[in-house]
């Protein structure tokens, strides 16, 4: 308010003194109107919007400054000098039009860089990608108008403090030079040579492209931008996969949230584009999540699709009466399978198929208590959920108490991983989640010890993990530039990546002193490294329990649901091997007692036990288990496609038996080119 407060009273100030006229006020308020205009872009962008419903955007209140300044200038010149200010004004009144021109050319531009098919790791170099045009002229109309209208706006501030007009014609010329050299630059860029591939030209390469890589297994995926997350925990085991899979998005902006992978990413916004992987040698998508836009893929009848959720646990949300929809729902577990038989929502046991989980892989199995001074505990709660239910997160209720009781103890080390959606629901949760972390940097400033000498080794691995797993934009690059710079990647970037990650997560935690607690909400270090650090989790009914189990350690969970013991392990199976902690964290100190004390330690083979329930036995590995699923899937795919040419056949014997035929043919071809590379490859 204090911002739109200072424009009102600078353009009242402006008019008052150009009727009057009176120069020194007239140059103060201009000068503070534009500083004005750089507050509101630098500090309080939210206003712009409201200045634009208002009809008050950039454009009219540079207007109405030059305006007023022009109109001083008339009022402060005798009569016979208004033909001296006429070519002036007859100048800014081109320079506006020239401000509009390149508006609407930038929208044309926008348009032919807009490609119905956005890629990452995919050589698209066919499509003629190039850089943007820079950001001032294709999407910053604001920031345009005042740098190229501001030698306009000071050449006529100097005239009318020096009487002199030559100022003012000065400013104005180089303001329609700046104005013309913007649109001649966009111009350019509408020449058949300097824009990217039509819509028709990209759609027949990405068909093209399909038939050449020949993709078989599809990760699937549509979300807000907090919702990556769900897709990023099934890009390893996708690109384990015996197969050769692809990410596909519907979300432009979800390209770049996709974490570091070689495997090829498409995004194929528009539902016609969708449907075009009907007639591609996709077989099986595998679907982590629920959403609007996932009832369109579903229409595909060439396809099968799999469900495999982005988590285990005992949420109402993890047996989603969606899940019918899918042709299988992949399990870790037995769990999982009664959860879904209890939950009647409609999804037949037979379709039910046990993988395990995957991404468990990396965590690092149980060998023993703490040996060292501290013991490391993980507290990760849940986020509030949409439903209301109090006890989805233990942050609101429980989450200070059990953070003050593991702080009283001195042999702690704490890790705070507070889920990223925490507040977004429920305020009450975000603001909970600022008090702990403020209980967490008051208890470290009351330890004192000695730190690692240096962090060197830590910038360096930080410096090559981000230059193998970050893209290097500058500012303005839009999406064609992007799938520019991020093609094929090259070859053995994953294991490279791999390499990178584990030295990166040594060096992260040698660079920490033991004794310091830490607030963990970046990227980086993942949950899983974490698990491998902690000694104990404290978490809240969720997928993070089901996870760290794989690891055997011990483990709680806060009971904020309101249920009594026996009922809360009773409706929460993940709860069973865990100590179930109480809102006042009554319970804390003994529980970190049998952490440290194997003896005391009564729920050791209750975990083993769970472990097997939740996420199946040991053998085969998870990756194992999950790539025979999708095998044997697109086996069914392919029989199913056999059929339907057989009805086909059956229907028009002569045109759609050659079709038939035709396509027999080609799956056999693909199908013996995809053993022949197995076999090459194979170590």
């Amino acid at each position: 308010m204090l911002v739109t407060g200072l424009l009102a009273a600078a353009c009242t100030a402006q008019a008052v003194a150009a009727l009057l006229p009176d120069i020194p006020l007239l140059l103060l308020a201009t000068a503070a109107s534009v500083a004005g205009e750089g507050v509101l872009y630098r500090w309080q962008r939210g206003m712009m919007s409201v200045f634009a419903k208002s009809h008050l955007d950039i454009t009219v209140r540079h207007m109405l400054r030059d305006l007023l300044l022009v109109v001083g200038l008339l009022r402060l010149g005798e009569q016979q000098r208004e033909g001296v200010y006429a070519p002036l004004i007859a100048g800014l009144l081109v320079f506006y039009a020239l401000h509009f021109a390149i508006q609407a050319v930038s929208v044309l531009v926008r348009r032919t860089r807009t490609l119905p098919v956005v890629t990452r790791n995919i050589d698209a170099s066919a499509l003629r990608l190039s850089p943007a045009p820079p950001a001032l002229l294709l999407r910053r109309p604001g920031h345009r108008l005042l740098l190229f209208g501001g030698p306009a706006t000071a050449g006529l501030g100097a005239t009318a403090a020096t009487d002199i007009p030559a100022a003012a014609a000065a400013g104005v010329a180089l303001s329609l030079l700046l104005a013309l050299l913007g649109l001649g630059e966009l111009l350019l860029r509408l020449l058949p040579s300097r824009r990217p591939a039509g819509e028709q030209e990209v759609l027949d390469w990405f068909d093209a492209w399909l038939a050449d890589y020949r993709p078989t297994v599809g990760l699937y995926f549509s979300g807000g931008a907090s919702s990556a997350y769900q897709a990023n925990m099934w890009l390893e085991p996708l690109a384990k996969l015996d197969a050769r899979p692809v990410v596909i998005l519907r979300e432009r902006f979800m390209v770049q949230k996709i974490a570091a992978t070689d495997v090829p990413i498409v995004c194929l916004p528009k539902v016609t584009t969708l449907m075009r992987l009907e007639q591609s040698t996709l077989q099986v998508l595998i679907h982590p999540s629920n959403s609007g836009k996932t009832s369109q893929v579903l229409r595909i009848p060439t396809l099968k699709h799999t469900f495999v959720n982005h988590g285990e646990s005992d949420k109402l949300s993890s047996c989603n009466p969606y899940a019918k929809a899918y042709d299988e729902v992949w399990v870790a577990g037995p769990a999982a399978r009664e959860r879904y038989a209890l939950a009647e929502v409609g999804v037949d046991d037979r379709d039910v198929v046990e993988t395990g989980r995957p991404q468990l892989d990396a965590v690092r199995p149980y060998s023993g208590p703490p040996t060292g001074t501290y013991t490391t505990v993980l507290y990760a709660p849940t986020w509030e959920g949409w439903d209301g239910n109090p006890g989805n997160t233990s942050v609101i209720e429980a989450g200070e108490n059990l953070v003050r009781a593991l702080l009283a103890d001195d042999g702690v080390r704490l890790l705070y991983k507070p889920h990223p959606l925490t507040g977004s629901v429920d305020a009450r949760a975000g603001a909970a989640d600022q008090r702990i972390r403020e209980l967490v940097r008051a208890a470290n400033r009351r330890r004192t010890g000695v730190r690692p000498a240096g962090d060197g080794e830590l910038a360096r691995c930080t410096a090559e993990l981000d230059r193998l797993t970050t893209a290097d934009f500058r500012a303005g690059a839009d999406q064609v530039e992007r799938m520019l710079l991020q093609s094929a990647p090259p070859r053995g970037r994953a294991r490279a990546v791999e390499r990178a990650t584990a030295a990166w997560e040594a060096a992260y935690w040698a660079s920490l002193p033991e004794w310091e607690h830490q607030v963990v909400t970046d990227a980086r270090p993942a949950l899983y490294a974490c698990f491998n650090r902690a000694d104990l989790l404290i978490s809240d009914v969720s997928s993070v329990v089901s996870d760290f189990l794989a690891s055997g350690k011990p483990y709680a969970v806060a009971n904020t649901s309101g249920l009594a013991e026996e009922a809360f392990r009773e409706a929460f199976p993940t709860a069973r091997a865990a100590t179930v902690l109480a809102p006042d964290a009554s319970g804390v100190a003994r529980l970190l007692a049998a952490v440290r004390n194997p003896a005391l330690d009564e729920l050791a083979e209750a975990r083993a036990e769970l472990k097997r329930h939740l996420l199946g036995p040991a053998e085969p590995a998870s990756q194992v288990r999950f790539d025979a699923a999708v095998q044997a899937l697109c086996v069914e795919a392919r029989e199913h496609r056999a059929r339907m040419r057989e009805r086909l056949a059956a229907e028009i014997p002569g045109q759609r038996q050659a079709e038939a035929e035709e396509l027999r043919a080609e799956e056999s071809r693909a199908e013996a080119e995809e053993a022949e590379e197995r076999r090459t490859t194979t170590p």
